[in-house]
């Protein structure tokens, strides 16, 4: 794998019953809760437990393109990548699949809080650097 290429996180999401609106498919809605379910994941899976410790993250917001509609017995990823990062905002793009099928592209964008102040931080460099490509 190319190393100055975003790296992309894959996260299983369950579709449950209470997910399907009265057209017989995921309601759009639902889309929100799989992206911040990803983002969360993702962040909890790459970043060291002390920074997990330390920092939440809070959606600032989402851009959302509905391709296909999703269905309760879909089997569905989402992908995340982490686009860049500026100061403490995060750029993430999710792209929600069933098999090669796009349902859903969503563009986000996440600030970096203090978990005990709750005001923006700053990642560290070294932590940033476990989402983003190196910089040229």
């Amino acid at each position: 794998m190319d190393s100055t290429l975003p790296k992309m996180f894959s996260h299983a999401v369950a579709i449950d019953p209470s997910d399907i609106d009265h057209m017989g498919h995921v309601n759009n809605s639902v889309y929100l809760k799989w992206v911040q379910d990803a983002v969360i994941d993702y962040w909890q899976s790459v970043a060291p437990p002390d920074a997990v410790a330390r920092h939440l993250w809070v959606a600032l917001k989402h851009e959302i393109s509905y391709r296909k509609p999703t269905f309760l017995q879909d089997n569905v990823v989402a992908e995340v990548i982490a686009e860049k990062m500026e100061g403490a905002r995060a750029y993430f793009t999710t792209i929600v699949r069933r098999g090669q099928d796009v349902l859903s592209e969503v563009k986000s964008c996440w600030c970096c809080l203090d978990a005990v102040t709750q005001r923006p931080a700053r990642l560290a460099r070294d932590v940033a650097s476990r989402f983003l490509p190196p910089t040229p």
